[in-house]
């Protein structure tokens, strides 16, 4: 079996931005061949690194070469794994379940291309999961940011009606029977476990992902005397209007960079 992270090949992938070159990379964990896109600054050498977690599931919400060169664009060199299952990749999307290990294992991809071998997560909606299980299970990361992110995949079937089939099918029953495998999905019980500082954006009126999972888990992090900060915008859904998202992807880069 490949070492995880391992790169198996690499490709020209076609860039929106000038400034940024895009490479689709295959990589492996767990013994599958998974896929992702790394973006790096063509005029900047010195960068931090910054693995992107998209959300959605399948092939809904997936990674978009515009929204990672977004990110490089600011000065990081960035890699978002499009996880199992996906785009040719290899195994089946789980929603957090063996999946998780496919954000964990692209540190090591992410870290071939950068001097500066701490990382920073950047979650968004479902993505927020695999950032929070990503700082559990590693100590090489510098800072973490879910943006309209799930932290309880409990709430998150009570919440997504639209959602129960599917959730179902992937974790193999509802919570009412299956409790314990939804909470083995669920970081916010092992936020103790998390040693970089954490970063929650979130709209009240998102109809995706409660605002109250992102309270639940600045709750979790404060019992537990973690580093937290907090972005609450009044009014806003899961999606912030164009200008406002640009603004906000600046402010949360800046951020990270403090860290």
């Amino acid at each position: 079996m490949k070492d995880n992270g391992s790169i198996e090949s690499i490709r020209s992938y076609p860039s929106p931005n000038p400034n940024v070159v895009l490479k689709e990379i295959i990589y492996w964990s767990q013994g599958l061949r998974v896929k992702g896109l790394l973006a790096k600054p063509v005029h900047e050498d010195d960068c931090e690194a910054l693995l992107y977690l998209r959300g959605g599931l399948q092939s809904i919400g997936m990674v978009r070469p515009s929204r990672i060169a977004q990110f490089a664009s600011q000065g990081f060199i960035v890699f978002a794994p499009y996880y199992r299952g996906n785009r040719g990749g290899e195994g089946r999307d789980e929603m957090a379940g063996d999946d998780r290990f496919d954000a964990i294992h692209s540190v090591e991809v992410l870290k071939q291309f950068v001097e500066k071998k701490d990382v920073h997560l950047f979650g968004f909606s479902r993505g927020g999961l695999m950032a929070l299980w990503t700082a559990i299970l590693r100590n090489d990361i510098k800072s973490v940011v879910t943006w309209a992110g799930v932290s309880n995949v409990t709430s998150m079937y009570m919440e997504r009606v639209d959602m129960r089939r599917t959730l179902k099918r992937i974790i193999g029953g509802s919570p009412n029977k299956e409790q314990e495998k939804y909470d083995e999905r669920t970081p916010i019980f092992k936020v103790n476990d998390i040693h970089a500082p954490v970063l929650i954006i979130h709209g009240t009126e998102d109809e995706n992902v409660s605002i109250h999972q992102a309270y639940e888990l600045e709750q979790a992090l404060i019992k537990e005397n973690k580093q937290v900060e907090t972005w609450y915008s009044s009014g806003l859904s899961h999606h912030y209007p164009p200008q406002l998202n640009r603004q906000t992807v600046k402010a949360l880069c800046e951020w990270m960079k403090l860290k």
